[in-house]
């Protein structure tokens, strides 16, 4: 890949290669992206068209009752049809599906064929403990196959899976499974994580002390450590599967459940950081259309690729680009159980030189973290099998992202940024790998998705005005409300500006249409009359050749109204001293500004994060004010 300007100009476009242009399935974006803009309900109707149904729908949008929309509006599917059913009369049904690695490094494979083998008995043992269409099953599950299965099985029969992450708390679980009324648990003994295991068993039974819609739990057997069953209540998953249900003479086939389109597939708690966790719905029709479409388009999907997205399974960015979408375009993908630095800061690289990966999508916090050790450890292995590399779950800072573009990448592979959330179930804003790409932006709305950034007022903001950041028109792939509160997604997704979704998070768009996320709207600070996102300011210190992650929030303050105090972790060999300290001050303020100079850097060995990797400012906030912590159980530790 080219560079355009100055390498120092975190506005320098980075121009992809002749080569990729040429090989690339889109090789004018901006063209496409107009194409659809003309009438985005035909792009999305013709994408679906690509898939299967069982039968066609009579209305492709039906915007009748805004801003409850439907779509692909009596189309009958179920996304198993997509993701497993279709591939088994094709040569698919041989190529490896899922290739799993734990943490010590046993490896479990499963081609299309095996997976559906396995779907199909789960989904027979589901259905003989009363699981019916549109009944809800919480899974609380390590990084293990057993969570996609369980997911999968669950979709075949119609029922409504709900996935917590597998180490949430007592609370979190309970609250969720309490919610969601489930029927049936599925977890598993235990998880292994950093060497050490994670007693998921023991924490459900918990929760299941304050939930009581529960009737039968299934235990995988991971870390083979005793754990207590309750008679005629708790079952082992091995056993279930070796039952004659699931292994009589036709049960390893088991019948899709033909659903309408706009059947619920899953609810998805949000991290609940800000208040009570809500569940956002997604059904089976517009959301497949939307995640194969995007995958397809934004990571130029081929035959031969072999793709990691190093997410969990239990947050979107596993439902959508780990589970369903790879499934229904036929990808070979890897999942990976431990931790990023375990045993060795090179844990990853090693993955890929072993597995010979094509694309790689992980979250910027975890660069970062990766950035920390130096470039020695991904110089040992030979990384030449990647063309894509991708970034999900926060803004990436112009820093992180050219030492991903250079030392991982080789400065050969295009970096999809990709700007979506739980609540659109898929990319909304993001490039191909032939547009040219600038350094900590998102690029551009996805072809048939509109998005603007707002001022106050809800006028257009100016080129370089931050503002808040709306999707001006329906897309299919859109959440479908909040579980059993219609009230609360109206209110607060579609009320400030009427027509046009909200999506919390700030942004600006600069001269030549490209998009760049400050982060939510809550992670802005007012200094001295200035509004400055937290993420430039973090931004501004991870530029600093010292620092590997920061932390930024606002203090409130007499005369500026907030005072900017700074978090920092520092890259292995720095140490903290005075004069560091006043470094990172000065080039703060010459990056960003006098105004942006912090009052206080903090030097720190971690942040309190969400297990999505999401910084919570709010608790840095409290805890530095001697407020109240709240809701803590996405707490990563």
């Amino acid at each position: 890949m080219e560079r355009s300007g100055n390498d120092q100009d975190r506005t320098a476009v980075v121009v992809p290669s002749a080569q990729v242009r040429q090989s690339s399935r889109v090789k004018d974006y901006d063209a496409l992206r107009r194409e659809a803009e003309r009438d985005p309900v035909k792009f999305w109707e013709d994408r679906a068209k690509e898939l299967a149904w069982y039968a066609p729908w009579d209305k492709a949008l039906d915007d009748s009752n805004p801003p409850f929309y439907k779509w692909f509006v009596g189309g009958k599917t179920n996304i198993i049809l997509n993701a497993l059913d279709r591939h088994q009369a094709t040569a698919t049904r041989n190529k490896l599906a899922f290739i799993w690695e734990g943490e010590s490094g046993e490896i479990r494979t499963l081609s299309f064929f095996a997976l559906n083998r396995e779907v199909c008995q789960f989904a027979n043992v589901l259905k003989s403990m009363g699981v019916h269409k549109g009944d809800r099953v919480t899974i609380y599950l390590p990084r293990i196959l057993e969570l996609p299965i369980a997911m999968l099985a669950c979709a075949k029969i119609g029922a409504v899976h709900s996935v917590v992450y597998g180490g949430f708390s007592v609370e979190a679980l309970g609250e969720r499974i309490q919610d969601s009324e489930s029927k049936v648990l599925i977890t598993a003994d235990g998880g292994f994580m950093r060497g050490k295991t994670v007693p998921l068993k023991s924490i459900a039974d918990q929760a299941l002390e304050r939930a009581g819609t529960v009737e039968h739990v299934i235990v995988v057997r991971r870390t083979r450590e005793p754990v207590s069953m309750e008679p005629g209540r708790d079952y082992f998953y091995d056993e279930l599967m070796g039952l004659p249900i699931a292994k009589a003479v036709g049960a390893t086939r088991c019948a899709t459940e033909v659903m309408d389109a706009e059947d619920p597939l899953f609810l998805l708690y949000t991290s609940g950081t800000t208040g009570k966790p809500k569940a956002i719905v997604h059904t089976h029709g517009g959301y497949q259309v939307g995640i194969a479409t995007t995958m397809n388009y934004a990571f130029d999907v081929r035959p031969e690729d072999r793709y990691w997205c190093a997410a969990d399974p239990g947050w979107i960015t596993g439902h959508s680009y780990i589970v369903y979408a790879p499934l229904i375009l036929g990808m070979t993908s890897l999942i990976y159980e431990g931790a990023p630095t375990y045993p060795y800061p090179d844990r990853w690289w090693k993955i890929v030189e072993k597995q010979g990966i094509s694309i790689l999508y992980a979250a910027p916090t975890a660069i970062r973290g990766l950035m920390r050790f130096g470039e020695a450890w991904p110089n040992r292995h030979d990384l030449t099998s990647l063309r894509l590399l991708g970034t999900v779950g926060e803004p990436i800072n112009p820093e992180a992202w050219r030492w991903y573009h250079r030392v991982i990448g080789g400065e050969r592979c295009p970096i999809i940024d990709t700007w979506w959330q739980t609540e659109t179930g898929s990319f909304m804003i993001c490039p191909v790998p032939s547009f040219d790409l600038k350094p900590g932006s998102a690029t551009k709305p996805f072809p048939g998705i509109g998005a603007q950034v707002l001022r106050e007022d809800g006028t257009p903001a100016g080129p370089g005005e931050e503002g808040k950041l709306v999707i001006t028109a329906p897309w299919p792939s859109m959440l479908r409300g909040i579980y059993k509160n219609p009230e609360r997604y109206v209110e607060q997704y579609w009320s400030t500006f009427p027509g046009k979704y909200l999506t919390g998070d700030a942004a600006r768009v600069d001269e030549d249409g490209y998009f760049w996320i400050i982060g939510r709207m809550d992670d802005v600070l007012k200094v001295s009359g200035y509004r400055l996102g937290t993420a430039e300011v973090e931004s501004a210190l991870v530029s600093h050749p010292a620092v590997s992650e920061a932390a930024v929030i606002g203090i409130p303050h007499e005369v500026k109204g907030n005072a900017i105090r700074a978090f920092v972790i520092l890259r292995a060999g720095r140490a903290p001293s005075p004069e560091l300290n006043e470094e990172l001050i000065k080039h703060v303020a010459t990056e960003m500004g006098p105004i942006a100079r912090p009052e206080k850097i903090e030097f720190v060995t971690a942040l309190p994060k969400t297990r999505s990797g999401k910084i919570m400012r709010r608790l840095l906030k409290a805890r530095a004010m001697g407020l109240p912590e709240g809701d803590v159980s996405t707490l990563e530790d």
